[in-house]
């Protein structure tokens, strides 16, 4: 029976449930795969910490460049998270003649084409289906399942934390500190909720998403990346009551004039099947030429469903599949990335004014000026002193046309605050 022995880089959550899957299922992985595992050496911060595993003393080292170098490995599992040190260790491992298995979004999407060269050079493969979707086999859908399609486009729920967030605030009808706080105690969110709360975490999934979808290497960069900071119960009742619900969408498409990448807070209707997507589950929805719709499903995060991903990727490894056809981040961009202020989109606008006569033919009339036509309008009566929210729904726009009309009307005198704009996907 073949053996493939493991440097493991990290054993925090993910690298505790790969080292639970490897010991405890050793035996179901040799039937399955014909390949016996077996963990050369495991790198960590501190060795004498409890963890969730137990595992032999002689297996922890606080040296993870010998790990990434170790002679007597073939393959490294990087689970260190982050750019740096990570990148180093990738790297090494790779000069060092070891294929490479990481579940490392922001690690891709910031240093994609620098490591694929390396691994292109050295002759090594580097293997990610954990990236994007932690159990979700996203992936091995695109570039196996949908191999006879091109894809027109990706719309995507891709961070729990966010979806838990929104949900609760929906349902609950709590505001956005609440949800948020009521995700830090589920162990959702971080102590530190920036990365997932600011569409950074969806940003960096969806360059790895849109660079093989469209097989062109799309960077962080290129993506137009908004969180949900700014959403609280208003927009919920009002989305609501228009029959929409508001989901952080990882969004990518392909149209006649380039590739449109964003990363934004989007009112969808009830009856789109990615409203119904609820908690801290993910759904990506390709769109592609012969299978037509096709949406995956599941947790997206968590020890069990994302080492369950890395350990696919090990079978994979071990068997000698090699990187499946064009690696886009090794191909010369044909396509242009369109800029935010070109997309065309509908919208959602709140604006706080002054309950007062012709505020609202004012403020339609600054809307025309800047070629944006309203669809609906609702004027409630709930007021705040003096201040009653205005809602509007627009047809299609220019992103730029509505920013230079939302920025005009917020310095008319009757606007107290910053006006609130959400895009609506139909």
């Amino acid at each position: 029976m073949k053996k493939i022995k493991i440097g493991l880089l990290g054993l925090g959550q993910i690298g505790s449930g790969v080292y639970r899957i490897l010991t405890r299922k050793k035996s179901l992985l040799q039937k399955k795969s014909g390949v016996s595992f077996e963990i050369e050496k495991i790198a960590v911060k501190s060795p004498g910490k409890k963890r969730a595993v137990s595992v032999p003393s002689k297996l922890l080292t606080r040296d993870a460049m010998s790990v990434a170098k170790n002679g007597r490995a073939d393959c490294v599992i990087e689970l260190v998270g982050g750019v740096r040190p990570a990148k180093d260790f990738v790297l090494a491992a790779l000069k060092s003649g070891k294929d490479v298995i990481t579940a490392n979004k922001a690690l891709l999407a910031e240093c994609g084409e620098e490591i694929f060269k390396i691994a292109s050079r050295y002759g090594r493969r580097v293997f990610f289906e954990a990236s994007v979707g932690g159990g979700i086999p996203v992936i091995k859908a695109l570039r196996e399942g949908l191999v006879a399609n091109e894809i027109q486009s990706v719309l995507g729920i891709i961070n729990g934390t966010s979806n838990y967030i929104l949900t609760r605030m929906t349902h609950d009808y709590l505001e956005f500190g609440q949800a948020l706080a009521q995700a830090q105690r589920e162990g959702y969110a971080e102590p530190d909720p920036s990365l997932d709360i600011d569409g950074i975490d969806s940003a960096h999934k969806l360059a790895i998403l849109a660079s093989l979808a469209f097989e062109e290497p799309v960077r962080l960069r290129d993506i137009a990346c908004e969180g949900i900071r700014a959403i609280d119960q208003n927009d919920i009742s009002f989305a609501n009551q228009f029959g929409y619900s508001i989901k952080l969408l990882a969004i990518a498409k392909k149209t006649a004039e380039g590739l449109e990448a964003r990363v934004q807070p989007t009112l969808l209707s009830k009856d789109h099947i990615l409203s119904k997507v609820d908690g801290a589950y993910n759904a990506i929805l390709f769109r592609a030429d012969e299978v037509g719709d096709m949406l995956l499903y599941g947790k997206g995060a968590g020890s069990k469903p994302t080492a369950s991903a890395v350990v696919s990727d090990l079978v994979d490894m071990a068997q000698g599949r090699p990187d499946k056809k064009t690696n886009p981040w090794l191909t010369k961009r044909r396509l242009k990335i369109k800029s935010g202020s070109s997309i065309q989109s509908r919208y959602y606008l709140r604006f706080s004014v002054i309950d007062k006569p012709k505020v609202l033919a004012r403020i339609s009339g600054i809307l025309g000026d800047h070629g944006v036509s309203i669809s609906d309008v609702i004027q409630t009566e709930r007021k705040v002193g003096n201040v009653v929210p205005l809602i509007m729904l627009t047809h299609h726009a220019g992103e730029g046309a509505v920013q230079d009309a939302v920025k005009t009307i917020d310095r008319l005198p009757v606007i107290k605050g910053k006006s609130h704009r959400i895009r609506i996907e139909d």
